[in-house]
Order: structure tokens, then sequence, then C-alpha cells
């Protein structure tokens, strides 16, 4: 056993950011890796980042980690609006925020944690990487569904949002045929369209719009009516919630002055819907996933990569690596520094070849 093995006997890990199919599989992972073949002890920070600052959390046995690897959400619990550098309080009736980042490092030093696996995306891991500048020795490990984290080719999340957003179009494929009706259904994502491109894809519509080509209302109704005119009475249009118009801005649903992200997108699923019966003359109706496709049993394919990027993060800690994110690069699993993974947005890029194989089947992207 090297020098710096004998330097981490006991690990923390918490969960942050929204929940996601998969998590439990992580933990799993991590604590019978790390109790089993490195002897550590596992201390389980409670409700993400908050459990950190208010200084809640549990020791994690293996018995505490066995038979979740098929159930969703996190049994450690997760919070996406914790920050210990930015956390609100209310004052004569206005939202202000204090730095709690010292408070938290004094709560990680009592509990005697060698070092802290952190799980979630751009935001947690943003944390994660300024927590790391302090002192404390972070490994991080991708989550999200939206599967915009530059670094790896994939986060785990990723596929089982698709699997449930394929499988919502492929039932609204038979309303849409029954009532010859155009179907908008709008999925989650954020700011970049990879649920909706590859359910778009895998589910066979007709139209699919995401955040990186701007949409123009006309081309969406002219693929609309060029396929009545050939007779098929009805489409399937597939639209991120941070797609947008030409010239115009994401429709925001709410501000939360307390939450990381405070706007929140949704609504576009609506607008469209309401501009095809507009100028098409076409009945149409909208579904929104919305939190559906955060939650459940995860895939097969969500199970394996969270498995591999848990035993991977503490291997990696244990050989020394610091203030690194497990990452996946084709097959393998590697490490980057959690700065470059966090540094920008992974978006869907023009020439990717799924776009150009939706293009040359006929699906519009609405430029």
């Amino acid at each position: 056993m090297s020098l710096k093995t004998r330097k981490i006997n006991r690990i923390g890990i918490l969960t942050g950011g929204g929940d996601c199919p998969g998590l439990n599989a992580v933990i799993r992972a991590v604590t019978k890796t790390a109790i089993f073949d490195y002897g550590l002890e596992v201390f389980g920070i409670e409700d993400g980042f908050e459990g950190l600052i208010k200084k809640r959390g549990r020791f994690l046995s293996s018995e505490n980690a066995s038979g979740i690897i098929n159930v969703g959400g996190t049994i450690l619990g997760t919070s996406n609006r914790a920050d210990p550098f930015r956390v609100p309080v209310t004052r004569n009736h206005k939202v202000v925020f204090e730095d709690h980042s010292q408070k938290s490092l004094r709560h990680f030093r009592e509990w005697k944690l060698d070092a802290l696996v952190a799980i979630g995306g751009d935001g947690t891991l943003s944390i994660a990487n300024r927590l790391a500048s302090l002192g404390i020795n972070i490994i991080g490990i991708p989550k999200t569904i939206d599967n915009d984290l530059s670094g790896t080719d994939s986060t785990f999340g990723f596929d089982t949002a698709v699997q449930i957003a394929t499988d919502a179009i492929d039932r609204l494929h038979t309303t849409a045929a029954s009532h010859h009706r155009v179907m908008v259904l709008e999925v989650m994502g954020r700011n970049a369209g990879w649920i909706a491109l590859y359910a778009g894809v895998a589910g066979g519509a007709d139209v699919i719009l995401i955040p990186e080509f701007p949409f123009r209302s006309d081309v969406i109704c002219d693929a609309v009516k060029q396929r009545a005119r050939k007779g098929k009475r009805f489409s399937i249009v597939t639209v991120s919630e941070g797609a947008y118009e030409f010239g115009k801005s994401p429709v925001i649903k709410k501000v939360d002055k307390k939450n990381p992200y405070p706007e929140k997108l949704g609504g576009i699923g609506e607008r469209i819907t309401e501009c095809i019966e507009e100028k098409t003359g076409l009945e149409a109706r909208v579904a929104v996933l919305g939190h559906i496709q955060r939650g459940g049993s995860p895939t097969a394919v969500d199970r394996n990569l969270g498995t591999l990027f848990g035993m991977y993060a503490v291997k990696f800690l244990m050989d020394g690596r610091e203030a690194h994110m497990v990452c996946l690069r084709g097959q393998a699993i590697e490490s980057i520094p959690i700065g470059k993974a966090v540094n920008q947005l992974k978006r869907v890029p023009s020439d990717f070849p799924l776009v150009q194989s939706a293009i040359s089947v006929g699906t519009s992207f609405g430029y």
C-alpha cells in the first residue's frame, strides 16, 4: 500500500443538483469499492452541499449500498439550491447571499474526512472545484440527464432520460395517427438539445427543435403541411425546453432567485402548438414530460456507467488524483481536471452524425 493510499482512511460522498437515474448505482459502487478494495470508511453527506453546510450525514456500510442499483433517485437526498459559497438568506423581505464555505470546510474536518466524492452536473462540479481550491481533496463524477458536461462522452442518467422520452414519442404516435393531429412533445435539456435529438431520432419525430439551431416557425409549419399534402395525416414534433425561434429568446416559465439557475425554462411546446394551429389550420396538442424524465429505475446502460464511474472515482482518489472528474472517452474511463470539465457547455454541433442522419431521412430541424 502506497503512502498516498494510507493517507486516505475516510471518504465522504454527496449527490448534488437534480435527481437522476443511476445515482444509487454510483453510491453503491463508491461505497463497496472503498470498503472491499481499500478498507476505507464511507460517510454519506445528506442532501448534497446542504448537508455539508448544515452538518448532516451518516456512515454508510456495504449493507446500506446493497439492493439499490435498480432504484431511482438517491438514498442520500439532494438539493439543487445549496451552494456553500452562495447561501440564500431572507433579510428585510429581500434575498441576500452569504458565504458559508469556511463553515462547510470546518464540518468536513470535524467529520475527519480525507477526501470527497462529489456526484453532480456542472453546478455541483463547479462548486466542488472551488472547494478543492480551499484544500479539500475532491474527485467528481459527471451526472446529468442533459448530457451537457464537456470532457466526457456521456453522463449517466442521459440514457434513461432518452429512453423515457422515446417511449413517450411512441405513445404519442398512436394518438396522433388516430386523431390526425400534430403532437408536440416538450422534453428537458436546458440549453443543450441532446435529449430531444436522441429521442426524436429514435422515435421517428418529423420535426426536432433544439437550442443549438434557432428555428423559424414558417419552416416548421411548412414541414407539417407538406406531410399533410402527401397524405400523412399526422406529425410528431419533439422540442427541447431551451429551443427558441430565430431572433427571439428562450421561453422562461418562472424565476426563482434562490436557485443557482434562477430562470426556469418551459412553455415553448405550448407556443409551437398554438403557432401550428394558427398557421396551418391543423389540430395540434402538446405534451410536456417534465420531471418524469428524471425519475424511475435507470436503464442497464446507466447502471453500468454509474458502476464504472463509482469504482474508478475511488481508484483515482487512491492513486492521488485531486480535483479531477471521472470521464468516459470512447470505451475507456479516464479523468480530467474538474476545471476543464465545467469551463464550457457541451452542445450539439451542426455536423454531429446523428443530426446529419436525421436530415437524410427527412427530419426537419426548423431552420
